[in-house]
């Protein structure tokens, strides 16, 4: 498949604080790419760098076979932006946001209008339309931000974190209308920290921390890495050490403990279980819970990084976020 969006060896610092650590990832053209990490792991930054708003210290960025730092007049005709915050005016109504927007572009005034009916209907908009976006729930805005992203017609989309904050149904939605835009021919490159939605979404998925790249794949390749099962097993936080001990021998890869949690990656199904019960039974300690299942992707990101996807924040990145300047 063509390579639609390829970073190469990205850099870019703030003083002493590394945003990006040398951050390559290549994305097929017509696909859904996932860049999966922790609040301050650089995926904004990433994402600014590769939609021209960031320059990088070093490196590069290529999106269709056009250089991102060397030409972004030519490569911003390409793509379209969806960041974390609305970036629709508030104090227009919906139509007004998108015909605005529309002759921003450049497009022709009667173009511009059927563009942004279309989208309104395609985002199921229609009868809000005409009210003012200061009246539009939290997952209405982001639908209109969404279209107002598509009112060019970009073959190449960034969503960066684009349902954050929004509830389950809304969340369900999006999802739906990002689904739709790749079986259209749109690539897609999506920042997540939401475990569960670079799962469903993204055909291939890189896992970011610390502003660098740690592992990459399909979420089944990913998982993989972790061992085909686990056990979790719960038992008093006094014991979980002696009880990770006593798990390391039948482990296929490292035992992680989560305070009362103690999971193991294993292979050999049922069987492992009774090994595990026989084990920790001779080292006298009592279980209070045990089970067997599927590894998911917080595992993937438990045993590459040490810590859950949504637990950690980079307080450094956190402070250039605070001042504008992610």
């Amino acid at each position: 498949m063509p390579i639609a969006i390829e970073a190469t060896n990205l850099v870019k610092k703030y003083g002493d604080v590394t945003a990006l650590d040398g951050l390559s990832l290549k994305v097929e053209q017509g696909s859904v790419f996932g860049l999966l990490g922790p609040n301050g792991a650089g995926k904004t930054t990433a994402v600014r760098v590769l939609t021209t708003l960031l320059v990088p210290d070093s490196g590069t960025a290529i999106v269709s076979d056009v250089d991102v730092i060397n030409d972004p007049e030519h490569a911003r005709e390409i793509i379209g932006l969806s960041g974390q915050n609305a970036s629709v005016d508030e104090n227009l109504t919906g139509i007004e946001n998108l015909i605005m927007l529309g002759r921003l572009f450049r497009l022709p005034k009667k173009e511009a209008i059927t563009r942004a009916h279309d989208l309104l209907e395609r985002f199921n908009l229609t009868d809000a339309s005409k009210r003012i976006v200061k009246t539009y729930s939290g997952g209405m805005r982001r639908r209109l931000d969404l279209a107002a992203s598509l009112i060019a017609n970009p073959t190449i989309l960034f969503l960066d974190e684009p349902t954050t904050g929004l509830d389950p149904r809304s969340r369900l939605m999006m999802w739906d209308v990002i689904q739709g835009l790749v079986s259209e021919g749109t690539t897609v490159l999506l920042t997540t920290q939401y475990l569960e939605e670079a799962d469903q979404l993204a055909d291939k998925i890189a896992v970011i921390d610390k502003g660098k790249v740690i592992a990459q794949g399909t979420a089944d390749e990913l998982k993989t890495q972790v061992g085909g099962e686990r056990i979790d097993v719960v038992v008093d936080r006094s014991k979980a050490e002696l009880a990770a001990q006593a798990l390391q021998s039948m482990a296929s890869g490292k035992v992680v403990i989560e305070g009362e949690h103690v999971q193991a990656p294993v292979s050999g199904g049922g069987v492992k279980v009774v090994e595990a019960v026989r084990a920790l039974d001779i080292a006298k300690i009592e279980i209070k819970e045990i089970q067997l299942r599927r590894p998911t992707l917080d595992d993937v990101f438990l045993s590459l990084t040490g810590h859950h996807a949504e637990e950690v924040k980079n307080e450094d990145e956190n402070v250039l976020v605070k001042k504008g300047r992610r």
